[in-house]
């Protein structure tokens, strides 16, 4: 993932926690939680976007769900950021192990600690 974006993602981290009114523990869980708002958000787009809510009709564009399922990747970003700083390498990290066990990148062979097993 581009540097630009996790070094966006310190900043809107250290913004929020600027003005956090709980301790970070609590803070960080309600982090977490702002995940399932964002994540109502993208369905409530998706119905509006297909009019599957009769009374509301088309009331959502594509772009609406677009931009809300960017909310959901920036507060999972943060939400992250929030648990370490080493975010950027916990994702990329992450995101290799995942690619590997559903791409089946041949010729990898799991790293040692990683927690896969053979």
């Amino acid at each position: 993932m581009d540097e630009q974006a996790w070094t966006t993602v310190a900043q809107l981290h250290a913004w929020l926690a600027e003005s956090a009114p709980l301790p970070p523990r609590e803070e960080a869980l309600f982090r977490v939680l702002k995940l399932s708002e964002e994540v109502g958000e993208v369905a409530q787009a998706l119905i509006g976007a297909t009019g599957q809510n009769p009374r509301k009709g088309a009331s959502h564009s594509w772009q609406d769900v677009e931009a809300e399922l960017c909310d959901v990747i920036v507060t999972a970003m943060v939400a992250l950021r929030t648990l370490t700083p080493d975010a950027a390498g916990v994702f990329a990290g992450h995101l290799e192990r995942v690619a590997d066990r559903s791409l089946g990148r041949p010729g990898q062979l799991p790293r040692e600690g990683d927690g896969r097993r053979e």
